[in-house]
């Protein structure tokens, strides 16, 4: 299975740095996933404005769509998603994550702020129809030391049953028909 792990944001080292450790978690528990972590700050992107696409954001939407799981990482500014999170998921076809496991790693400078993964990361990967995992894991500033590694036991242990959880619906979404029997 192809897995994309997608750091969603153009600033920071903190979610990149989130990915890799669920990478590394993901591979102890079954190493012939084809993992790839896209860095947004990587592309080149524009808005969803209805102009030629640029070979970035084509290279972008080809990868989201030869993917079969993904890990979604979102930095949270101002109470919200970043902008280049949003627009990115603009320019994919509706069907484009239709029955594929997606989990979510999320981080932000105050507590409160895991409530954007409820209230708007969730209903964007329920659009989709993606099978997301129940069990998001959101850091806090405080979980990282100054090279941005992760200092917080907990957060190790939550990102290890995220990483054991998705594995799992990567393994029963492999039979699920990604093509739906209704036309929506």
């Amino acid at each position: 299975m192809k897995i994309l792990l997608v750091d969603g944001t153009m600033f920071g080292h903190k979610t990149g740095a989130i990915l890799e450790q669920v990478e590394q978690y993901i591979k102890e528990l079954n190493a012939n996933f084809d993992l790839e972590i896209m860095h947004f700050s990587q592309y080149k992107h524009q808005i969803v404005d209805g102009s030629p696409l640029n070979d970035d954001m084509k290279e972008m939407i080809q990868k989201f769509e030869e993917a079969d799981a993904y890990i979604i990482a979102t930095p949270i500014f101002q109470a919200s998603i970043p902008g280049v999170l949003k627009n990115a998921f603009d320019f994919l076809h509706p069907k484009t994550m239709h029955y594929k496991p997606v989990s979510i790693v999320a981080n932000g400078g105050t507590y409160q702020h895991h409530l954007v993964v409820e209230n708007q990361l969730k209903p964007i990967l329920d659009y989709f129809r993606a099978l997301v995992t129940p069990n998001y894991v959101y850091t806090h500033t405080s979980h990282f030391d100054a090279d941005n590694h992760i200092i917080d036991e907990d957060v190790h242990n939550r990102l290890r049953e995220l990483a054991r959880v998705f594995v799992q619906y990567c393994e029963m979404s492999k039979t699920l028909p990604k093509e739906t029997i209704d036309q929506h």
